[in-house]
C-alpha cells in the first residue's frame, strides 16, 4: 500500500506517520521510485502498536524507540528479547537500600519467591524492574502498618501465574517472533489496566455479596 492508504487504514495522519518514520519507530517502506514507497501489513501492525503505546499507554517516544529496538533484535533468544523489551518500559525507582522498611520488604519478597518456587525470578532480582516494583509495594504496605507477609501474598502470586500462562498462551498464537514480542509488550501496557479493572469489579461484587448495599 502507499502512504495515503496506510494513513487511511490506520487512522494515523500522513504527517504523524512521517514523524514516526523520522524517529525510527516505523521501518521505511520499499522504495518504488525517488518519491514513492510501498508499505505492507507489518507496517500497519507496527503503526497501530506505536500509536497505542504513545496515545493510550502514554509511553514517551524515546522509550517506544528503545522498546521496539529490543522487539526487532532477532539476535536475542525469545526470553531475553521479551525481557529487554518489557524492562525498557517506564519503571519504578530503585528502592532505598538504607531504608529499613525497604530492606524488610526485600526479605519478604525473597521469601515469597522461594515459597512459590519462582527460581528464575530469584535469579534476576538484581536487575528486574518487576522485583523492584514488588519490593516498593510491600514496603509501602509496611509503612501503612499492614502486615502483608509472604504467606498472605502467595495467593496473589498463584493467581498472577495463571494470568501469565494465559498471556503467553495467547502470545504463542502469533505467527512471527517479532509479533510474539509485540503482543507481549502490548499486553504489559494494555492488559495490566484490564486486570486492575477486573480486580476492582471483583472487589465490588464480593463486597456487595458479603455486606449488601447498606
Amino acid at each position: 500500500m502507499r502512504l495515503a492508504e496506510l494513513s487511511e487504514r490506520s487512522g494515523v495522519s500522513i504527517a504523524t506517520i512521517k514523524y514516526y518514520l523520522r524517529e525510527g519507530l516505523l521501518a521505511p517502506g520499499r522504495q518504488v521510485n525517488a518519491t514513492t514507497a510501498e508499505y505492507g501489513e507489518e507496517h500497519l501492525r507496527r503503526l497501530r502498536l506505536v500509536r497505542a503505546m504513545i496515545q493510550v499507554g502514554r509511553v514517551p517516544v524515546a522509550t517506544v524507540r528503545e522498546v521496539l529496538a529490543h522487539v526487532d533484535d532477532d539476535s536475542l533468544g525469545r526470553t531475553v528479547r521479551l525481557g529487554a523489551a518489557l524492562w525498557a518500559l517506564p519503571q519504578v525507582p530503585e528502592p532505598d537500600v538504607e531504608d529499613e522498611q525497604e530492606r524488610a520488604a526485600r526479605r519478604e519478597v525473597d521469601r515469597l519467591l522461594e515459597t512459590v518456587g519462582w527460581s528464575n525470578a530469584r535469579a534476576l532480582v538484581t536487575i528486574s524492574p518487576a522485583y523492584r516494583s514488588l519490593v516498593t509495594a510491600v514496603a509501602t504496605f509496611r509503612r501503612l502498618g499492614y502486615d502483608w507477609s509472604p504467606e498472605l501474598i502467595v495467593g496473589y502470586a498463584k493467581l498472577m501465574h495463571q494470568a501469565a500462562v494465559l498471556d503467553l498462551d495467547f502470545v504463542e498464537t502469533r505467527p512471527s517472533e517479532a509479533e510474539k514480542v509485540e503482543t507481549a509488550v502490548a499486553g504489559a501496557i494494555f492488559v495490566e489496566p484490564m486486570l486492575r479493572a477486573l480486580h476492582r469489579l471483583a472487589q465490588e461484587e464480593e463486597s456487595a455479596r458479603r455486606y449488601g448495599f447498606e
